[in-house]
């Protein structure tokens, strides 16, 4: 492998910095996977186990319920046990807190204040400190139970009865909390001095709505099933997905399936819909796949 060859060395701008988290479940956990992959030093308190659990499991109750994600988020990462609920819990907290750069928390704002966690208490006792504190939704609405199926609901994008292929709410609002960690950490060096971050999932659900609040993913958008070249289609022995947005794209589509495009309107009537539909039955995976690379065609074929 030559010089210009190597791939570049990842970047690691939290180098140095310190980070305790406190949140639990999805979010928090997936905020902080990304803070350490960009250099940080974390740790995390968990709270003790249930009564009664194996010796063991965590207390976090992700580790409780899937196992596999959660040393999937924690590898690498340091967790300890804290009962925040006990004066000893309180001062183990402290002695931390005090060597710690950034707190990542999950808590309601009422649940901060009944641990002394609260942004005034603790910017007053560490001034350099900064807190990203996940919540479920904003301001005084922060207070109101949720999840992520509830708040994707809220934003528009459970349309039928069946739910979300993925949690969409948590992992954008964990990238949120990442880029939330950032601008607090360029403030503290410019400063010297800790910042509050208040990171809401239902906004982090509201920003992943937005295409479809643009009508882009709306059925008569160009991307939600109005455009032939963009679509799931069955094929002879399974699906594949078609992405022949762009004019180029879409002509070589067309061009493949013996249509001719004369412009992008061709695309949107039914007919076109119903000629690509039947070219794209009538051939397999295998010749879905030759074909994307010889004709140059964005597609992905999936079983049924």
């Amino acid at each position: 492998m030559t010089a210009t060859t190597r791939p570049a060395p990842a970047l690691k701008p939290l180098r140095g910095v310190r980070v305790l988290s406190l949140a639990l479940n999805l979010p928090g956990p997936a905020a902080l996977m990304r803070l350490k992959a960009l250099g940080a030093t974390c740790l995390k308190a968990e709270p003790p186990a249930p009564k009664g659990s194996v010796a063991g499991v965590p207390g976090d109750p992700m580790g409780q319920y899937n196992p596999k994600a959660y040393a999937t988020l924690h590898d690498g990462i340091k967790t300890i046990t804290i009962d925040l609920k006990t004066d000893k819990g309180q001062a183990a907290l402290h002695k931390t807190l005090a060597r710690t750069d950034l707190l990542l928390t999950s808590f309601r704002p009422s649940a901060l204040l009944k641990l002394n966690l609260g942004w005034k208490a603790l910017h007053k006792q560490y001034p350099a400190l900064s807190v990203v504190a996940i919540v479920g939704a904003p301001g005084e609405r922060a207070e109101e139970p949720g999840h992520d199926l509830t708040y994707l609901a809220d934003a528009g994008l459970v349309p039928g009865l069946e739910l979300p292929a993925t949690l969409f709410a948590d992992m954008g609002g964990a990238l949120m909390a990442s880029e939330a960690a950032l601008k607090a950490v360029m403030v503290q060096k410019s400063t010297g001095k800790g910042v509050f971050q208040e990171v809401a999932l239902s906004d982090a659900a509201a920003w992943l709505a937005l295409p479809r609040t643009w009508g882009l993913t709306q059925p008569t958008g160009a991307v939600g099933g109005a455009h032939a070249g963009y679509r799931v289609y069955p094929c002879q022995d399974g699906r594949v997905a078609v992405a022949a947005l762009e004019p180029h794209f879409a002509a070589a589509l067309c061009s493949a399936a013996g249509l001719s495009a004369s412009d992008m309107r061709t695309l949107f009537k039914p007919a076109t819909h119903a000629a690509i539909a039947t070219f794209l039955k009538g051939m397999t995976r295998k010749q879905l796949d030759q074909l994307s690379l010889a004709k140059d065609i964005p597609l992905h074929t999936l079983a049924t």
